[in-house]
């Protein structure tokens, strides 16, 4: 069987070199074993043949049973053609239409021939007119069942004849030469537990199913194998990582943690900030190595419970060090944590690429010889000059900005890898965590610091833009400051959006009696991180730029966030730019300026947003409304294997049980030994073959 599914796809019949280039170059498809795992996106109930005098223009499908009694032709201009079928059921006659392929379907389709005909039907000069049908003789049309699937095809495949229905008839071709039982993947111990079907069931089925139900099934069973050795890839590397690094052991919470904890903590705890440390606090006492994915929204506390972490470390004689992906970022990070800190005994410091000469040589000494506590810092952090006297905490901020080299180059500045901490403000929906982050550990922030008022949003109309500005002068006039978020720099030739350049002119015109400052992307670094100060300190009441202040920007004076033409955002990106204000004391306000006129997706992301400011929810919607593929931070992370079929939007629950189930058999075969599970990794390492997991994080 395994000879028959590796059979190159032109020695299949109906298939041929052409065929086979075709199928490869745009579909990837080439032997037996890829065909098969081609699936339908859709199936359409072919159990109802009509008369045509039962048919209207707006039904969705149709086939009816009779015979072509002539054709017509006519000239479209050059040397195009419109050919019509004249076709009746005996009773009635309705027009068959092709724009293209006309001369094929007058060779191939015979006047007086019963035929079924199957397609969408319309009404042309007040006649039933099917265009481009489907034709099958008599008898050939049901041969796979009632449920007719439809496979993904190219533009290119259509117009060189590879339809679905011609793939269709190589699919039926391929499953008649299986005379065996395609080979079982998953044993039966997983199977009869989960009542799921064989996998040469399953494939058959799902290729020509008998009905719904065994649709269903077919469905469950693919999709949760699937998803189970995407999970068992991502558990084994993880029973692996653990088994095979030590980590430092943080065997008491001392003084620092304590005083800490008892005289200079701002504010008590939320209950999700305990029971995140208390996670921590339970794997940096294990004698493993943590490795620990911290999500919270923007402003739950995320930097408090990281110092503390890193209080920990420092009462066990280690170093700590917290890594931000700008200078601005980092800044802040010290500003804060040294609020925090106030006068305790505890060193920190910045090390950043604008650190040099004798300060920067003075912070290298420091760190070498054991005197600082914690390093703050950028990118600059993982230069070779940099030594650690003893590193055991490692904190990395908005991990996703950081690339895989970039973050192992910290551990290598240790004798063994530091306890690592990853935080991410993107919050990330928990099937899509399980999948892209598996082999991390992952903790919530679910709550918000008491007294934080939730960020009123609302959306504008572009023409209603004049009072928008009248409200944003009575918020300045107050005290409190803005931003203006354009989407692009320079005008493009082919989106119809308002440019920063002009904007910011016709902003410094519009708001003549305040001070603006002007942030984006091809700024040079010194230029941008000035104008970003200048409204950090104050001293600009404005700061108009595009979404490079999507992450890190702490202005809790700043209590207005407007987006100009928000139909150009994702969700993702309208959340982290929303964050940005709501970090104060007083009232915040997020408004979304598009046209009178958006399409139904944007209205739904409008809508999201004005209705909820829970970031996991809005992560939720985002991962149902665009994919996994196209969350922003998730494709550098890349999943071990391509889903086929399953959709980690949509299918949670298989997720949950393909992650007990992986857990289940790594528990019960730590060492990959036992004769139940061979076919598990046999299949897995064929999985492997061609694919680099690049989702480690350590």
């Amino acid at each position: 069987m395994t000879s028959q599914l590796s059979i190159d796809i032109q020695y299949l019949p109906g298939v041929g070199p052409r065929r086979m280039e075709m199928l490869k170059k745009e579909l990837g498809i080439c032997s037996c074993g890829d065909l098969i795992l081609h699936f339908p996106y859709k199936y359409i109930d072919r159990s109802h043949i009509y008369r045509i005098r039962e048919v209207t223009g707006d039904m969705p499908y149709v086939q009816i049973k009779g015979m072509i009694l002539s054709y017509e032709t006519f000239d479209m201009g050059g040397t195009r053609k419109r050919v019509v079928a004249h076709f009746t059921d005996g009773e009635h006659i309705m027009d068959l239409t092709w724009f293209n392929g006309g001369k094929y379907a007058m060779q191939h389709y015979k006047a007086r021939t019963p035929y079924i005909v199957f397609g969408k039907p319309t009404v042309f000069n007040g006649r039933i007119n099917i265009v481009h049908p489907e034709i099958d003789q008599v008898g050939e049309e049901c041969e796979g069942g009632i449920m007719q699937p439809y496979y993904p095809t190219t533009e290119k495949m259509k117009k060189a004849g590879m339809t679905s229905r011609a793939i269709e008839r190589i699919m039926r071709t391929l499953m008649s030469k299986l005379t065996d039982d395609i080979p079982e993947t998953i044993p039966d111990s997983i199977l009869s537990r989960h009542h799921l079907m064989s996998r040469n069931e399953a494939l058959r089925q799902i290729h020509f199913p008998t009905n719904a139900k065994s649709l269903e099934q077919a469905r469950l069973r693919l999709k949760f194998e699937e998803l189970f050795f995407v999970q068992l890839n991502i558990v084994r590397y993880a029973a692996d990582q653990r088994r095979k690094y030590k980590g430092y052991m943080f065997g008491h919470i001392g003084d620092k943690f304590n005083t800490f904890y008892h005289d200079y903590l701002p504010f008590s705890l939320t209950g999700a900030q305990q029971r995140v440390l208390r996670e921590i606090r339970k794997d940096v006492g294990s004698g493993r190595q943590m490795n620990r994915l911290l999500q919270g929204d923007v402003g739950s506390g995320k930097t408090l419970v990281a110092l503390m972490s890193m209080l920990m470390a420092t009462d066990n004689g280690y170093q700590a060090c917290i890594m931000a992906p700008t200078e601005i970022l980092a800044e802040q990070h010290l500003t804060t944590i040294s609020q925090f800190l106030g006068d305790m005994d505890i060193t920190v410091r910045l090390l950043t690429g604008s650190v040099k000469g004798k300060q920067r040589a003075t912070i290298l000494n420091e760190l070498s010889d054991g005197t600082i506590d914690i390093l703050v810092g950028t990118h600059a952090v993982i230069e070779d000059t940099v030594q650690f006297a003893r590193l055991g905490m490692v904190v990395v901020d908005e991990q996703h900005r950081f690339g895989v080299a970039q973050r192992a180059k910290l551990w290598s500045k240790s004798m063994y890898p530091p306890h690592v901490l990853v935080m991410t403000a993107t919050p990330i929906p928990r099937t899509l965590a399980m999948t892209l982050y598996g082999d991390l550990d992952v903790s919530v922030i679910d709550e918000l610091p008491p007294g934080r008022k939730e960020i009123v949003t609302r959306h504008v109309i572009d023409s209603n833009i004049n009072n928008l500005y009248e409200g944003i002068r009575k918020q300045i006039d107050m005290g409190r400051q803005a931003y203006i978020v354009f989407p692009l720099i320079e005008e493009s030739e082919n989106l119809d959006l308002k440019n920063l350049e002009e904007g910011y002119e016709t902003l410094c015109q519009v708001f003549a009696r305040y001070r603006l400052s002007k942030v984006h992307g091809r700024m040079k670094g010194a230029d941008k991180d000035e104008e970003m100060r200048k409204f950090v300190n104050g001293e600009t009441q404005i700061l108009v730029a595009t979404t490079v202040i999507e992450v890190g920007v702490n202005v809790p004076n700043a209590s207005v966030m407007v987006i100009l033409d928000a139909q150009r955002f994702g969700l993702s990106q309208l959340h982290q730019l929303r964050g940005r204000v709501g970090r104060g004391a007083s009232q915040s306000y997020c408004i979304l300026v598009t046209p009178a006129r958006i399409g139904e997706d944007t209205a739904k992301r409008i809508d999201i947003m004005c209705s909820t400011c829970d970031g996991f929810r809005i992560a939720e919607a985002d991962l149902k409304l665009r994919g996994p593929g196209d969350l922003e931070g998730t494709q550098q992370s890349g999943m071990a294997f391509d889903l086929k079929i399953a959709d980690i939007a949509r299918d949670g629950l298989i997720v949950q049980m393909a992650r007990d189930e992986a857990q289940r058999v790594i528990t019960s075969d730590p060492d990959y030994e036992k004769i139940e599970y061979q076919m598990l990794w046999q299949h897995l390492r064929e999985l492997k073959k061609d694919h680099v997991n690049w989702a480690s994080i350590s």
